[in-house]
């Protein structure tokens, strides 16, 4: 595995495969491996002849009071894990690398960014903003076939998505399965921030996706009904979400009752973590 931190000598290793007629994937990360991370570069490896993952905690997506000088960082400990897992190279540059003097350029994607993670009150569509930049520029550095993406941060997904469609870049995007551990947690970074204590309470958020996957099972439909059965299991937990709210997988607009496939997302602070969580809730039409 070659550790990459200049977007020239990336160019150069990338340029020479893509010549030789390989097919390039990217995993585009903040670093911080866990197996949801390691499990997107699985499935590239499986995808692809050549793997790229970035590695870049972008500053642009983090808003005043965030935790971007306060995310979990561990580059040698990525590097390990990254070439256990096959990957060809590990793009990690610093911040002027990707931001140099003068930088005024921003991408936004409207309509999509302005709820859940995006609404004012929550992180606010500069977020996305911030995150929709970093991934166009990362888009262009490495020009990949395909790039990964995970389930748990849908609402990012459904972003990049139509930041493809509606730009034009030539780049599938694959959208892999959120990891949990057998505890049902969803894997994240910002776990890290978690004591043993916060931890067993953090465990309603993904109780709370179940609980609304069986009311629908059991043929509630009405979104108020399934989102007060996720609700309860929060309350239980004695955690206040930033967010619950079941919106259409697609387009993100509301909906009154499960029909066909409803997005139920989740954002919740536990101690130091603010954590989301989502779930596919299908039902009959």
């Amino acid at each position: 595995m070659r550790t990459v931190r200049s977007i020239a000598e990336l160019r150069e290793l990338i340029g020479a495969e893509r010549r030789g007629g390989r097919r390039i994937g990217l995993v585009p990360t903040m670093g911080y491996f866990h197996d949801g991370h390691l499990s997107l570069m699985r499935r590239a490896r499986e995808d692809t002849d050549v793997v790229v993952v970035s590695l870049f905690v972008n500053p642009a997506q983090f808003g005043p009071g965030e935790d971007f000088q306060a995310y979990p960082r561990d580059e040698d400990q990525d590097e390990r894990l990254a070439g256990a897992e096959g990957v060809d190279v590990l793009f990690a540059p610093p911040v002027e690398e990707v931001y140099p003097d003068g930088f005024d350029t921003t991408v936004t994607v409207r309509g999509l960014t302005q709820t859940l993670e995006g609404d004012e009150a929550q992180r606010g569509p500069e977020h996305f903003q911030g995150v929709v930049t970093v991934v166009t520029k990362l888009f262009n550095m490495v020009q990949p076939d395909v790039a990964y993406f995970g389930q748990k941060d849908a609402q990012q997904a459904l972003v990049i998505r139509k930041l493809v469609r509606d730009l034009d870049i030539t780049v599938e995007i694959a959208v892999c399965p959120t990891v949990r551990d057998l505890d049902g947690l969803a894997l994240s970074s910002r776990n890290a921030y978690l004591s043993p204590e916060e931890r067993e309470r953090a465990l309603a958020l993904s109780r709370a996706l179940r609980a609304a996957e069986a009311t629908v099972a059991e043929g509630t439909v009405d979104a108020a009904a399934v989102v007060a059965a996720a609700r309860a299991e929060l309350d239980r937990a004695g955690i206040q979400p930033d967010y619950l709210q079941l919106r259409s997988a697609t387009d993100l607009s509301p909906v009154e009752r499960v029909n066909g496939s409803a997005l139920l997302a989740v954002a919740a602070r536990v101690g130091r973590a603010r954590l989301i969580d989502n779930a596919i809730l299908g039902g009959e039409q």
